[in-house]
């Protein structure tokens, strides 16, 4: 590998984390404006959309241009293909946070309504969990923290699946309660398509480091 392959390479990798940081501040701040009912972070994270979009638009551009001046091969050409794919979802990820942050501007000026206790703690934390552990298998292409994180989804799933539960026989009970039970089912939505996203960060990881396509497969821990 030339010297000025590796060098753009490093460049790329420094972008990409960068770009993983912002969403990641985003999520949890949208997270937090959502579970804990504060509304001075939602400012926050319609502004850092900005800047995910500018982000996200410059990276791309810089992996087209090393595919066009050094014409890698192998392992470097895994890591642009894999750099393009985690830019996307990255970018799709803000969109998820800039979406609850929307949901969540109607939803605390009204009362709560009583929703799965996973809802408020299993899922929050284990969606930081993933979107921070997928972006740490990437830098340091940990194939066993990327195995790691796509079982988690699991958990997020659940609780998603519970939500539509317990929100559905809420409303049937009590019609009051379907504006703000339809707002929190959307959240929940999103927040799973984060997880998702994470999930799929991972796979490109395994991807990246063994050449293997594990996606649409069973993962085996």
């Amino acid at each position: 590998m030339s010297l000025h392959l590796q060098r753009d390479l490093d460049a790329l990798k420094k972008e990409i984390l960068q770009l993983g940081d912002m969403v990641e501040s985003s999520i949890n701040k949208a997270i937090l404006a959502l579970t804990e009912r504060r509304p001075e972070l939602l400012p926050q994270v319609f502004d850092e959309e900005i800047n995910i979009d500018a982000k996200e638009v410059q990276i791309e551009e810089s992996c087209l241009k090393v595919l066009a001046l050094h014409q890698p091969v192998a392992v470097d050409l895994r890591f642009i293909v894999v750099v393009l794919k985690v830019n996307n979802d990255l970018e799709r990820m803000g969109d998820f946070a800039v979406n609850v942050a929307k949901r969540t501007v109607s939803l605390i000026k009204q009362e709560p309504i009583p929703c799965p206790p996973g809802f408020s703690d299993i899922m929050p934390e284990t969606i930081r969990t993933m979107v921070h552990n997928s972006l740490n298998a990437l830098v340091h292409l940990d194939v066993d923290m990327a195995r790691d994180v796509i079982e988690m989804d699991n958990a997020v799933d659940e609780v998603n699946r519970q939500m539509y539960v317990d929100l559905k026989a809420l409303m049937q009970k009590d019609s009051t309660t379907v504006d703000r039970a339809v707002e929190l089912l959307s959240c929940s939505r999103y927040l799973e398509r984060i997880a998702d996203l994470s999930t799929n960060i991972a796979e490109d990881v395994i991807f990246m480091a063994e050449g293997e396509v594990v996606r649409h497969k069973e993962i085996r821990i």
